[in-house]
């Protein structure tokens, strides 16, 4: 089940629909719908106490990321460089001397 339809049938439980007929029109069981349930109402309550360290964590992960991709270009670039100077005379063994 998807995680909207999931998010629907825990709403409509904390509006005060009867679980039983939930569970009964969702095809499963009340214990598998009172878990989601818990599953949200803890997730929700952890995102209210810990929303500077969430934001933090992802920008540090954002950050970690970019500081990989652009570790891997430098990379790349050192061995493009690499390559076209062990080819000897070229344009670009003429840029460098001409500088």
């Amino acid at each position: 089940m998807s995680r909207a339809r999931k998010r629907d049938a825990v709403l409509r439980l904390l509006r005060d629909e009867d679980l039983d007929t939930v569970s009964r029109s969702l095809g499963v069981t009340a214990a598998t719908l009172s878990g989601w349930r818990d599953a949200f109402l803890v997730a929700g309550e952890a995102s209210l106490t810990s929303r500077s360290t969430d934001a933090d964590a992802l920008e540090s992960g954002r950050l970690k990321a970019k500081l990989g991709e652009m570790l891997l270009e430098r990379e790349l670039l050192e061995a493009k460089i690499a390559i076209l100077e062990a080819r000897g005379p070229g344009p670009l063994a003429r840029r460098r001397s001409q500088s």
